[in-house]
């Protein structure tokens, strides 16, 4: 046991090392002068973000949109180093709660939670923002319609949200009246607002991470105005409404985003951003990362939106501060079976057939595709090093990360399934097309054909692997997605829970593959409940290790972002959960 306390914490104290800004990635307003305001910021790249509400957002592109307008409870601060940007700090909230300002019970179990003066909805007139709103988002997290991939780590933790979200399912979700009169009429009893400026929560039993989780973009507070429009839905997405620092005026699905001032808010009454350019155009099409990189560079543009540097430019760019690798801890991407698929006789329901596939893939290859050691590093792991409960692992080695076809025809024959057919939906932006495409040579070659499909609406999350019906009718088997921790620091539970409880699995949520063992599920719930984190590293790391005996996923890389800007924007801080720069906090020349 001790060992093994050993190997679980050495991933906690990797965090340490978890972020490097190189060749550029820290330019701050202290080098580059003061910040001026004004300009618009012109992003291009690819596919619209899956969700716009932040209910539901749960991609790092909608990460870093909807922090430009939408605030929480508490958040973190953009920085280019690792250790700035894991404290949890006050956002709408005045203070962090505890048990000396007697905002946190003696047991751990009730938050109280004051929210600070200033904060203000872009309405006519603008109006404040109150504790009701906040009720309100959370109460929306359940929602029929467009649930939030996160709810489950609500539901293990915040008293009565397991009961009002199962009545919610039962809601038309076609009906925003139905879903608003749910709403009114049921109260969630871990959530409670005592009055407009103040919030208490009563949890389930205490949870060292709790405040991590109110920092989360879903638990955003709502206006009243949501009510009116199905989640997420179209109407929603015409009529969004700002408390930050920005706010969306001009929105066409697919094509363009544009960004301005709100005019209610104000910098005084936010902790954690800032306002300097006057508006922020996102345009999007554009699936090569040559071209995108191509604008940037000739100033026709400024920042990539969903593109990372290409591999090819990444050795010309070495000394150009301009350029930046930002290392994120992260499982990026991996290779998830859809467990529930029919296809080939339901052979993706049997461990057996998936680890087979395990020993296929050539890692080296997909290191170089995406720019190298210095960008990528194998993964044999569901959790990243530089992340809780992480311990070095690798349960199916090949030869210098190349894979092994014939170990994996060998094995495929014993489960009587030495042939196989798999349909692989694939992003189009980015290197995805390139990685699809590696992954199929590496399966073509254990003797499995694949049949590739592109997937250019930017729908490929939503849409297709996270929808349950489509997983069970057999739309897809294998696919290639990516996951970034929703925090750093204590966080175990934002890596395990939501890719691999099986409990949780239903609409949008992140268990792609529909993996369900009650084992892990205990795993989990043990780590949940554990007395501190490292003693709950212990149960996240043993849940990797079942995760990976029965062959979930693939784990591919752990893979840094690279990000080059234009040489008119400054005041570059990293947010490693969006994959990004702080908009709020850059400025031009």
């Amino acid at each position: 046991m001790a060992r093994e306390m050993i190997k679980v914490m050495l991933g906690l104290t990797g965090l340490a090392f978890g972020l490097a800004a190189c060749a550029g990635g820290g330019d701050d307003a202290s080098a580059a002068g003061r910040p001026r305001d004004g300009g618009m910021l012109r992003i291009v790249g690819s596919s619209d973000v899956e969700h716009l509400d932040p209910t539901s957002a749960a991609s790092v592109g909608a990460y870093g949109l909807v922090r430009t307008f939408a605030r929480t409870l508490f958040g973190t601060r953009a920085a280019n180093d690792l250790q700035e940007t894991i404290p949890v700090r006050p956002d709408v909230a005045a203070r962090i709660p505890t048990r000396e300002n007697g905002d946190v019970s003696k047991d751990h179990r009730v938050y109280t939670v004051t929210l600070r003066d200033g904060v203000r909805w872009n309405t006519k007139p603008p109006r404040p923002v109150t504790a009701h709103d906040f009720v309100r988002g959370f109460e929306r997290l359940c929602n029929p319609a467009s649930p939030s991939a996160g709810k489950g780590y609500f539901i293990s933790t915040l008293r009565g949200m397991d009961e009002f979200c199962r009545g919610f399912g039962t809601v038309n979700p076609r009906d925003a009246a139905a879903m608003a009169a749910y709403q009114r009429d049921h109260d969630i009893e871990g959530v409670r607002a005592e009055n407009d400026t103040t919030l208490v929560f009563a949890l389930k039993r205490p949870a060292s991470d709790f405040l991590h989780l109110l920092s989360l973009p879903s638990t955003a507070a709502a206006p009243q105005e949501y009510d009116r429009y199905i989640p997420d839905g179209p109407e929603f997405r015409r009529h969004t409404i700002s408390n930050g620092p920005y706010q969306i005026t001009d929105y066409r699905p697919g094509l363009s985003y544009l960004l301005t001032r709100n005019p209610a808010w104000r910098p005084d009454g936010d902790p954690l951003r800032e306002r300097h350019v006057e508006k922020i155009r996102i345009t999007l099409g554009q699936d090569s990362p040559e071209t995108v990189q191509q604008q940037i560079e000739q100033g026709v543009a400024d920042l990539a939106w969903d593109q990372p540097v290409p591999t090819s430019a990444i050795p010309g760019l070495r000394d150009d501060p301009r350029f930046a690798i930002m290392e994120t801890p992260n499982n990026s991407p991996y290779l998830v079976f859809n467990t529930r698929s029919p296809n080939n006789g339901g052979a993706l329901g049997r461990r057996e057939v998936r680890q087979a596939l395990e020993y296929a893939i050539d890692r080296s290859a997909l290191v170089k595709i995406v720019g190298g050691p210095s960008v990528a590093r194998p993964l044999h792991t569901v959790i990243p090093p530089g992340n809780s409960g992480y311990a070095p692992a690798d349960h199916y080695p090949t030869p210098a990360e190349s894979g092994n076809s014939t170990k994996c025809r060998q094995l495929l024959g014993r489960t009587g399934h030495p042939s196989l057919t798999l349909k692989f939906p694939y992003r189009t932006n980015s290197v995805h097309k390139l990685i699809a495409q590696s992954i199929a040579e590496n399966l073509d070659s254990c003797g499995v054909k694949t049949v590739l499909t592109a997937d250019s609406s930017g729908s490929f999350y939503a849409d297709t692997i996270a929808t349950p019906a489509k997983a069970r009718a057999g739309e897809w088997d294998i696919a290639a997605p990516g996951w970034t921790p929703d925090w750093y620091g204590n966080n175990g539970r934002s890596i395990i829970q939501p890719l691999f409880d099986g409990r949780g699995y239903g609409q949008n949520s992140t268990n792609y593959g529909g993996y369900n063992n009650p084992q892990v599920n205990a795993l989990i719930d043990a780590a949940l409940t554990a007395p501190d984190p490292s003693r709950a590293a212990v149960h996240w790391q043993r849940a990797d290790q079942k995760i990976m005996q029965d062959a979930a996923i693939v784990p591919l890389l752990n893979r840094s972002h690279t990000l080059y800007r234009s040489a008119r924007v400054h005041g570059t801080h990293f947010l490693p959960t969006t994959a990004g720069y702080d908009y709020t906090r850059l400025w031009l020349d």
